[in-house]
């Protein structure tokens, strides 16, 4: 949490530029925490088994966000190929918070660090167990939960188009004011 306080403050003095990256998935399973319904009424949400999404983001404490979605597995390989793409749009020195995901751990995964490193691109893992650390999780918490219509769970193709509607307008009209 010190390092973190630390990073925080070098971000807002613009010493570096400070992002935070995990991966999600969405697939046409709603994520309905709960609901209220009338007496004698039932409420039905469209839920069925389909491909996943997954979506890797860079978010910054301005809600810029920077995402790649892909439709499979997350490996390694993926998550290498898409620090790399970040890596290629970056201004100034960069720290990238990151989780102990398996693919965050992998011997691929390190062996890329020091690369990384000289690209400016610092990779700063969290303690493990400890998610509330990540704030890119509180934006996969309001895609899920709050920004997805009900009605992106009618087909694949609509969940696509809600999910990359959303991505797109991360930061305009979906906005997240992160605290300190």
């Amino acid at each position: 949490r010190q390092q973190l306080t630390s990073l925080i403050e070098q971000s807002q003095q613009k010493q570096i530029d400070l992002f935070y990256f995990d991966e999600s998935g969405f697939t046409l399973e709603s994520c309905v925490p709960y609901a209220w319904q009338s007496l004698g009424e039932t409420i039905e949400v469209p839920s069925s088994k389909s491909k996943r999404l997954n979506v890797l983001g860079f978010v910054n404490r301005e809600c810029l966000l920077t995402s790649i979605v892909v439709e499979g597995r997350v490996t390694s390989a993926v998550v290498v190929a898409s620090i790399d793409h970040f890596v290629s749009t970056i201004q100034r020195p960069v720290t990238l918070i990151i989780d102990n995901a398996p693919v965050h751990t992998s011997i691929e995964f390190q062996e890329n660090l020091e690369r990384w490193q000289k690209h400016g691109l610092t990779i700063v893992p969290i303690a493990p167990y400890s998610p509330e650390l990540n704030i890119i999780e509180i934006l996969w918490r309001k895609i899920k939960y709050e920004w997805m219509p009900l009605s992106a769970y009618e087909s694949f193709q609509s969940l696509k188009e809600s999910l990359f509607h959303i991505l797109a307008n991360i930061g305009k009209s979906y906005t997240i004011e992160f605290s300190r």
